[in-house]
């Protein structure tokens, strides 16, 4: 690996790179300007370090692209400087025990801040690839206008990584998300007479009691127990005095790699035919396939071998739950080629977030062995 000075200039690079943290993580980065702020501020410290950035502007919400080497692969590092709220406090770093405190030091400006440095130390004349960074603005609120933008004009790779708090895990996949809105129909009536009527309500409880035996809840795979059913939203009722004669219900379904959204829905419909309850529906499974990268990728081949390499312990290899930007990129590689990878912390979101500074170092080091493994 060709990097800048010998051992004292790299010791110096590992300082920055967490000053280069605590910087971001005091820029108020929860709303969109706060956001662009903090983009506009990478976009500096990549170009006062010699690199070539350019800044996209999507709808008001701000990106940056980078990129260096040479060849017919691609490599991406994809990070977000958004954050999700946090009291004033949480926006002034604090670092203790090893840890460095604040909103958004995990998730995911350390992750940010590790791809910043070790893109700027990576020497473009011993990279087989292109290796190209991508920084964004919206990911906690869906990455529509940045991600998802940036693929459709053409920047997406053979393998990314989205620098996501993982523990140094390798997040390889992860399940999609199938949206079921439901209408349940009843009969009203007067509320001292019930059994006049057809209480909605009921109508919906009987159908959510007997959805947890349909076939698609008991599947399970390599890296998931089981799909996750949330029933996230109930509407119904509107007087004490009147038997319900609508509830509304919507479920958020995370379905695994190699399950059918269509399936599910065919599952959830029969359901209720088969129950005899009165109901109309609307699925919507489009906007999040899930991610299906296996451990047989090449690229998942050499993250593995530059992770032994640089922390001495065995990789773990995990399917996330929920979604993220990975999602975009995949979709452009038939769901696989897009993982979460980053350093270790905890609380993200929370009031006590926290990163592992040591995890940083590593993920710097891993990212830069990884870009320069041959695949």
């Amino acid at each position: 690996m060709s990097q800048k000075g010998g051992e004292g200039s790299n010791n110096c690079c590992c300082y920055y790179m967490i000053e280069l943290l605590k910087e971001l993580i005091k820029i108020k980065s929860d709303t969109k300007e706060g956001a662009n702020d903090a983009l506009l501020f990478c976009a500096r410290w990549l170009e006062e370090k010699g690199e070539t950035v350019k800044v996209h502007d999507n709808k008001g919400y701000l990106m940056l692209t980078a990129e260096k080497g040479q060849g017919a692969e691609k490599l991406i590092w994809n990070g977000h400087v958004d954050v999700v709220p946090g009291h004033d406090e949480q926006f002034t770093p604090m670092e203790e025990l090893g840890r460095l405190y604040g909103r958004g030091s995990a998730d995911m400006k350390a992750g940010v801040a590790a791809m910043m440095q070790a893109f700027t130390e990576l020497d473009p004349e011993g990279l087989n690839r292109e290796v190209h960074l991508h920084i964004v603005t919206d990911e906690e609120i869906g990455g529509h206008n940045t991600s998802e933008w940036l693929v459709s004009q053409g920047y997406s790779g053979n393998f990314v990584i989205c620098g996501e708090p993982t523990g140094l895990k390798v997040g390889l996949q992860s399940k999609g998300i199938l949206h079921m809105d439901m209408v349940f129909k009843g009969k009203p009536a007067h509320g001292s007479r019930p059994w006049e009527g057809i209480n909605a309500i009921e109508q919906a409880m009987k159908y959510h009691m007997a959805m947890a035996e349909l076939p698609f809840r008991k599947e399970s795979t390599e890296y998931y127990e089981q799909p996750s059913v949330n029933l996230a939203i109930i509407n119904a009722g509107k007087r004490y005095n009147m038997v319900p004669e609508v509830c509304e219900m919507s479920y958020d379904i995370r379905f695994m790699p190699g399950q059918d959204p269509k399936e599910i829905t065919r599952q959830m419909v029969e359901l209720g035919d088969t129950l005899n309850i009165d109901f109309d529906y609307k699925s919507s499974s489009s906007t999040t396939p899930a991610l299906t990268t296996t451990a047989e990728n090449p690229y998942i081949q050499t993250l593995q071998e530059s992770i032994r390499s640089n922390t001495g312990n065995e990789p773990i290899l995990f399917g996330q739950h929920g979604a993220a930007d990975t999602r975009y990129y995949a979709a452009v590689n038939g769901g696989e080629g897009a993982i979460e990878f980053g350093p270790t912390g905890d609380d993200w979101h929370g009031n006590a977030e926290y990163v592992e500074i040591s995890s940083v170092h590593e993920y710097k080091d891993i990212l830069l062995s990884h870009a320069l493994s041959e695949a």
